[in-house]
């Protein structure tokens, strides 16, 4: 007998707001999973929470292999397969979990490869729709040194040979430039993960690039940093006065400005709690006024 899904047919985004990803298409708000591995809800709770994700229209859903070692992509599997027809599961490579549970680089072509292969197993799955690359040139985060640090070519090549046999779907890059984008282009980019926000916006070259090919933009930070003692979009005085007039979160117009910016940008805010995600799902609802994209796209000036 098949398995029944009963998410197989979830509801539309309360906002109806959608855009391409890899050929597939998704709500422009998804959900990134990576919270949950710090998370201290319950197991049960972490479930309900993926279910109730796509029972609001969530049919894109960002994850790794080295989020808690598969913990959260078991999660995933658990919560949701029989996958839904309409489900986009996107992972990143480009980091490993060391035998102590330390995230290192994970850079070489052989660890792409062995990267998507615990992917597929963990999630379930026999082809991840879209894989981005984490490059480890630049901060945020782990630096590549020594044998990590790999060409771009070298990586891109692994990952046609992924796609051509049916294992992933479409390649991303995140953390790159605007001249390592510029040299993935001929491969086909499916869309480009970069740190991004209402109060950083350093990557806006890599988004100029994107809006000229059309490519997917998926910002990572989209609230500000995640680093203590920098700035965060929720409390900046610009951003709560807007939420204020709105009668809406901060959190909700930082994501709002995100999707009023660029026509193609999907955004994936994660978090562990229920009422968290029912915010971040109806931020794709709020509609900016002319004078408060103004205001908000002034404050990169004045940072």
């Amino acid at each position: 007998m098949t398995a029944t899904n009963p998410l197989a047919h979830p509801s539309e985004p309360p906002s109806g707001d959608t855009a391409k990803l890899a050929g597939r298409t998704v709500a422009r708000i998804g959900f990134g999973v990576m919270q949950m591995e710090r998370s201290t809800a319950g197991r049960d709770a972490l479930l309900a929470l993926l279910r109730q994700a796509v029972q609001y229209g969530v049919n894109h859903i960002d994850t790794a292999q080295f989020y808690g070692a598969g913990t959260c992509n078991g999660l995933i599997r658990e919560a949701l397969s029989p996958y839904p027809d309409d489900l986009v599961l996107v992972s990143k490579v480009g980091a490993d979990n060391a035998t102590d549970g330390a995230l290192v680089p994970a850079q070489r072509p052989e660890q792409l490869r062995a990267q998507i292969e615990a992917n597929l197993a963990t999630l379930g799955a026999e082809r991840l729709d879209v894989v981005n690359l984490r490059r480890l040139d630049a901060p945020p985060g782990l630096i590549a040194e020594g044998d990590q640090s790999v060409d771009l070519d070298s990586q891109l090549d692994e990952l046609i040979a992924l796609r051509d046999a049916g294992k992933i779907g479409g390649i991303g890059l995140s953390n790159v430039s605007a001249d390592q984008l510029r040299q993935a282009l001929p491969v086909g980019v499916a869309c480009v993960q970069n740190a991004y926000s209402v109060l950083d916006r350093s990557t806006e070259p890599v988004l100029a690039l994107c809006r000229e090919h059309g490519i997917a933009w998926v910002p990572f930070f989209p609230l500000g940093s995640a680093f203590p003692g920098l700035p965060k979009a929720t409390d900046d005085p610009t951003v709560v006065a807007v939420a204020g007039d709105l009668a809406a979160t901060p959190a909700q117009v930082a994501l709002a400005w995100l999707l009023a910016h660029y026509e193609h940008t999907l955004l994936i805010p994660g978090t562990s709690h229920p009422s968290h995600l029912a915010e971040n799902i109806a931020a794709g609802s709020l509609r900016l006024a002319p004078e408060a994209v103004v205001a908000l796209d002034r404050l990169a000036a004045d940072s």
